[in-house]
């Protein structure tokens, strides 16, 4: 993993990312990665677990697991959203 990791790095823009992974992955696994990412921001943003399950259309039991990872992961979806802020303070 630690290859694809380095390799994700020398990718030079958004547009390159996407093209790499538009290969590398299927469209179903890029749209559940986005599907996460976006419970996260709702959830960093406070909303309860039912109105982000009802706006993104996951499952409660998604939301849950999200959650629990966004607090006792690895850090990573955290270090994004603190990055992310400053780009895209309405999303």
């Amino acid at each position: 993993m630690r290859d694809l990791f380095e390799t994700i790095l020398v990718l030079e823009d958004p547009d390159e990312v996407e093209r790499f992974l538009r290969d590398l992955c299927t469209l179903s696994e890029l749209q559940a990665m986005a599907h996460r990412w976006e419970v996260a921001k709702l959830l960093e943003r406070g909303l309860p677990y039912h109105e982000i399950s009802k706006r993104t259309g996951a499952s409660t039991t998604t939301v849950t697991r999200v959650a629990h990872w966004l607090r006792h992961g690895e850090g990573g979806y955290r270090l994004a959203l603190e990055r992310r802020a400053p780009l895209s303070p309405t999303s």
